[in-house]
């Protein structure tokens, strides 16, 4: 099986923690040179120095502020001036504030679109180029299983999550002749900092302890835990590698089991 990534060129957003991090890291691993995406520059210093770069990859970041597509379409043009050629697309975003849907005001939607859907397009606008150039290209979107099935009192996160796999599907279908797929990855319960803050958050609401959140989530899950984000990442680097070239606009979960739709 073909996973080596050895002269490709990959942009991972949100790379300086959880499943992000993870990805970039496991990218890195098989070879691709990896650019990474976020807002904080000492963070994407320090993960960079955490990359591999034993088959002579070279790594970069871009510092850019994912609240603003303006400076997210300046920041990618800039470096594409410098660096045209890239292979692989790794969309990921952190979720809104939870809350009931019926509480969320208009711009809670707009701000989340923008910061998901729109930003998607922006990035993808500005590689696709390139890719059709290459005759390979890979898009991964990292979203959540609430596509397939709503989380209740994340009512933002599911309206807008399922307009990126719409988006998602829509654009596999266009642009799948030039060897380019696109996919989602479903991430369930992951031991994230975004995990801690639903937690939280379910805490203050029911008046139980984070411990006993954890513990009733944990024990919806047919693998009894939470995911790892390294776990996340393997599918995504999967989804990226030369194997997986027949594998487009299709969503996968990695969630220990708990979804319930086929």
């Amino acid at each position: 099986m073909n996973l080596d990534l050895t002269k490709k060129t990959a942009i991972v957003c949100g790379s300086t923690q959880g499943i992000g991090r993870a990805s970039a890291v496991e990218l890195a691993l098989m070879g691709a040179n990896v650019t990474l995406m976020a807002r904080n520059e000492a963070a994407l210093q320090q993960t960079l120095s955490t990359l591999d770069v034993s088959k002579g990859q070279t790594h970069r970041y871009i510092v850019a502020d994912f609240s603003n597509p303006e400076n997210v379409k300046s920041a990618i043009d800039t470096y594409l001036a410098t660096v045209p050629e890239v292979h692989i697309l790794i969309n990921n975003t952190g979720g809104p504030t939870g809350g009931p849907i019926i509480d969320a005001t208009p711009e809670q939607f707009m701000k989340t679109f923008e910061m998901h859907l729109v930003n998607n397009q922006v990035l993808a606008q500005a590689v696709v180029p390139a890719m059709k150039k290459a005759g390979f290209g890979r898009i991964v979107n990292i979203i959540s299983t609430s596509v397939k099935q709503p989380i209740v009192g994340l009512g933002v996160s599911n309206t807008i999550r399922w307009a990126v796999a719409s988006w998602a599907k829509t654009l596999s279908l266009e642009i799948g002749k030039f060897g380019i797929t696109v996919n989602n990855v479903l991430p369930g319960y992951t031991k994230t900092g975004r995990l801690d803050s639903i937690n939280k958050q379910r805490a203050e609401v029911t008046g139980k302890s984070v411990e006993e959140i954890a513990d009733q989530l944990q024990s919806e899950i047919p693998i009894g835990r939470f995911a790892e984000p390294e776990e996340v990442a393997a599918a995504v680097a999967f989804l990226c590698s030369p194997a997986a070239a027949a594998i487009s606009g299709i969503n996968i979960p990695v969630d220990g089991g708990k979804t319930g739709s086929l």
